[in-house]
């Protein structure tokens, strides 16, 4: 009787636990939720409401974020690498936070939804600074509409067609991403106990880091907790794979814009080979290739941040 009653005082102590966890994620996610909803502008697409956020002043810059993101993951790329002295226009991509998730969400789709933006902006030519996923969506909108796009800086794309969307040696297996996106809970507590394998899992491993400016820290830190609320994000989490659709074809050598394709080639997320494909076929483009740096270019920040403002200013 005393071994059963030290079991179910364990299992009231979890359960509650359990509770206080839960209560207090919600808690959190509801507002961050809230903080974004005040933060967010909507403008009407072809394909329905797509979010975003504008601030400063300067040439147009349209930033396009990675897998797992939103305007708010955005905003820390914007900040990482651009700066003051833009004016910044970082967008949700379909099926992230408040933005439209269509019947038929291609990247050529969302090329158009980003036309339609800029155009409710009264913006009629931007530079594009993209990572990961939000590359295939900005190579497409620079095929579609090259008379509205000046320059490009694209970090650490993601595979497009004719790569397979399956990459070896991902620090987790894909489909754990897609469960991690899916729960408000599981991620926020993850954020409180596991900060350093989140890291790991978004390639933020531990030997990148060491020797970090603090800038860099805390873009690692940013971009962790700006995946919050996950449940909102896992929508477009599973669109990645319209990147790839064999459906989806990409006229890379029609694309006129000046490109700097930025790659480190240790990235476990997006393979290096897809930067040299990219450099090759496009026909004004340079390659920056890092040895080290991981898919979130770690210890090139200041590089990027020197180039991307150099080619603004040409």
């Amino acid at each position: 009787m005393k071994f059963l009653r030290l079991v179910l005082v364990a299992c009231a102590f979890l359960v509650l636990a359990a509770l206080v966890v839960t209560a207090l994620a919600l808690t959190e996610t509801r507002v961050r939720i809230s903080a974004l909803e005040a933060e967010r502008s909507l403008a009407e697409t072809r394909y329905g409401p797509i979010e975003y956020m504008s601030w400063g002043e300067g040439p147009p810059v349209l930033v396009v974020h990675g897998a797992g993101g939103g305007f708010d993951q955005g905003r820390v790329l914007a900040r990482a690498i651009g700066g003051d002295g833009f004016r910044w226009i970082s967008v949700s991509r379909f099926g992230y936070l408040g933005s439209t998730m269509p019947e038929a969400p291609s990247t050529a789709a969302q090329a158009e939804a980003f036309a339609d933006l800029l155009a409710e902006l009264g913006v009629e030519r931007v530079s594009i600074l993209a990572m990961s996923g939000g590359v295939p969506p900005s190579l497409k909108f620079a095929e579609m509409f090259p008379e509205r796009v000046d320059q490009m800086m694209l970090l650490s794309s993601a595979p497009i067609t004719p790569f397979s969307p399956v990459v070896e040696d991902r620090p987790i297996p894909t489909w754990m991403y897609s469960a991690l996106l899916g729960n408000d809970v599981l991620y926020w507590t993850l954020t409180k106990v596991a900060r350093g394998p989140l890291a790991e899992a978004f390639d933020g491993r531990a030997d990148l880091r060491v020797g970090l400016s603090n800038d860099e820290e805390l873009f690692v830190e940013d971009l962790i907790d700006a995946f919050l609320p996950a449940s909102r994000r896992v929508n477009g989490v599973n669109n990645e794979g319209a990147a790839v659709d064999p459906a989806a074809s990409y006229d890379l050598e029609s694309i006129s814009a000046e490109v700097l394709v930025a790659h480190a080639r240790d990235d476990r997320l997006n393979p290096f080979e897809v930067a040299e494909t990219l450099a090759t076929r496009i026909p004004k483009t340079r390659l920056l290739a890092f040895d080290r740096g991981g898919h979130l270019l770690l210890g090139h920040h200041a590089e990027l941040r020197r180039e991307f403002r150099r080619r603004q200013a040409e």
